[in-house]
């Protein structure tokens, strides 16, 4: 049986030294942990998790970006003994959860409680369908947060097409000029007005629109506070957890993305279309 240990905080970070020797880290990306919260259950894609990648794991292959970019520590929280005995072996922690939580969000405050991680510490949520994350990414997410006085940061990508902008499974985000987040809607955002009025074809140039890429950074007290805070009316209609810190007066740094972030696994045909990517040498 797989013996799952608790990481103990450590003297000046909060929590474990390196499980691993860090791969890459540019000296100014601030030291942060990845935790990588990974359910069993999937509607579209069941055992999503373990499905087989390249031979392994699915989201082993999401751990191993993660120790690529240079985390401190490495941490999958999932609620499923058959995610953890995967991971035996991997030099990647596994925290047990419960099984009530309703986003993994939540998820991740309960390790972070139990965990001990400091206050200060920075936290960064990669998602468990995520195999192709680049480990940029996921470092910039981090530098984000330890650049703003914001208690979370996230990045976004140029959305460059009008079915991009039209499409409700595309998150746009509008931002003020300080790079902190003013909204988040599955609705076309910005709308400019007068360009519209003459054509919904092509997308006005002067106009700033982004696509929310779903990475987050927290700080550690922050994301135990996150998880205590009642769900707000926009959030519950655009099914978008981000805006209940907005609606709770929570700043949200946004950065730009150093690089594309390839699309994750939601369905069989995803799961495909990376194994593709993959056989043809995707880093």
């Amino acid at each position: 049986m797989l013996a799952l240990s608790a990481l103990s905080p450590g003297p000046a970070l909060g929590y474990a030294a390196p499980l691993v020797s860090r791969v890459f880290m540019m000296s100014a990306v601030p030291a942060f942990i990845v935790a990588i919260p990974a359910r069993y259950a999937s509607t579209r894609l069941p055992g999503k998790p373990l499905a087989a990648l390249a031979g392994e794991p699915l989201v082993l292959h999401v751990a191993r970006r993660a120790l690529a970019a240079g985390a401190d520590a490495v941490v999958v929280a999932t609620d499923d003994a058959r995610i953890a005995q995967a991971l035996a072996g991997s030099g990647v922690e596994v925290a047990m959860t419960r099984a009530d939580h309703a986003s993994g969000s939540d998820r991740l405050a309960e390790v972070a409680t139990r965990l001990r991680w400091a206050d200060a510490a920075i936290v960064v949520n990669l998602q468990g369908d995520e195999p192709l994350a680049p480990p940029s990414g996921i470092r910039a997410v981090a530098q984000a947060l330890a650049d703003d006085a914001a208690p979370m940061a996230t990045l976004a990508t140029p959305l460059t097409t009008s079915e991009e902008l039209f499409d409700p499974n595309v998150v746009k985000l509008v931002r003020r000029g300080d790079g902190r987040a003013l909204y988040f809607s599955r609705a076309p955002l910005p709308w400019p007005r007068d360009a519209f009025a003459r054509s919904r074809e092509v997308l006005p140039p002067a106009t700033p629109f982004l696509r929310h890429i779903g990475i987050y950074a927290y700080r550690a007290g922050f994301l135990r506070q996150f998880a205590q805070l009642a769900p707000t009316p926009l959030e519950r209609a655009e099914s978008l957890e981000q805006l209940r810190a907005l609606e709770h007066g929570h700043a949200i740094a946004v950065r730009l993305a150093p690089e594309p972030f390839p699309a994750g696994v939601d369905t069989p045909q995803d799961l495909a279309r990376v194994e593709r990517m993959l056989a043809q040498g995707a880093r």
